[in-house]
């Protein structure tokens, strides 16, 4: 690998959506990093490299082939074993002693499906999903949770921070997928009850910046409460993480909560709100919608 600190590192980045993109880009320019990109539309690569520089892959194997560090930002567990272990798959060309992170939020189960396939092929493989959204994505501040082995971790971390705040070992394979279910866990409560103290505020006929200019200084103070009571007041949900997406974590959530015992009775009551937001044509509103529910 070039340089003590990687600095300088080969790197490949595998689907550029709304998170992806933005991270592939703070990889090639506050990182330093010579950036290939693969993306399953032909058209967002080549438009990537136009805006950033790099280069551009046809296929993930061919994008992944004698890279130091691999990243993956995809939909869901079969897209990401589709990238990985497909006949096109990046795991097929990557070299060994090469470290694979995704950044996909997806099962634990599959993380250490994939930490096991990297282990037998000799190179390291970190579950990293993120949070912070688009915005945070674009600024190059995102939360980073990972899991896996912890001297692969610190290889990859310098090179992660490229586009975050916060990069973090939570343990093993799949602890970073775990951690980021009770991130998303936590996010669905906090949504509901500060939908439903708006909608209960706008019944009572307070003035709702008032009210939160008072109450987020005190114990109900959240990040959920400081940047989306406003749009939320306004009726305005195109400020965030879509409800399909929301719903698609709840899922991973609720399904893990099955295996291990857990019980979460508010994330699955909040999961089926999200349901009724769908119904309403609410698909690609932010996860602040949940007070448009209340309000109709």
């Amino acid at each position: 690998m070039k340089g003590e600190n990687f600095r300088m590192a080969d790197v490949a980045f595998i689907g550029l959506g709304v998170m992806g993109y933005p991270m592939a880009a703070h990889l090639q320019n506050k990182g330093g990093h010579t950036v290939t990109v693969y993306n399953r539309t032909a058209a967002k690569a080549r438009k990537w490299v136009e805006e950033h520089g790099g280069a551009r892959a046809p296929t993930p194997r061919e994008a992944a082939a004698g890279k130091d560090f691999v990243f993956s930002c995809v939909g869901n567990d079969d897209d990401l074993r589709s990238v990985t272990l497909g006949e096109d798959g990046a795991f097929q060309s990557m070299k060994e002693g090469a470290i694979f992170i995704d950044n996909t939020t997806a099962s634990a189960e599959v993380a250490r499906e994939l930490a096991e396939a990297a282990q037998k092929s000799g190179f390291g493989f970190i579950d990293a999903p993120v949070s912070g959204g688009q915005a945070g994505a674009e600024n190059g501040v995102l939360t980073v949770m990972c899991g896996g082995d912890e001297a692969v971790f610190e290889k990859a971390k310098p090179v992660i921070s490229s586009f975050a705040r916060m990069v973090g070992l939570m343990g093993p394979a799949g602890a970073g997928q775990l951690t980021k279910m009770i991130n998303q866990i936590c996010i669905a409560g906090l949504v509901q009850g500060l939908a439903e103290g708006i909608h209960f505020g706008q019944k009572a006929g307070l003035d709702i910046e008032k009210v939160v200019d008072v109450i987020s200084k005190g114990a109900a103070g959240s990040w959920q409460m400081e940047n989306r009571h406003k749009t939320m007041n306004e009726g305005a949900y195109e400020f965030g993480f879509a409800v399909d997406w929301m719903r698609k974590d709840l899922g991973i959530c609720l399904s893990e909560a099955n295996r291990n015992g857990a019980s979460l009775p508010v994330t699955a009551l909040v999961d089926q709100f999200y349901k009724d937001v769908q119904k309403m044509g609410g698909s690609r509103w932010d996860t602040s919608s949940l007070l448009a529910r209340l309000s109709k």
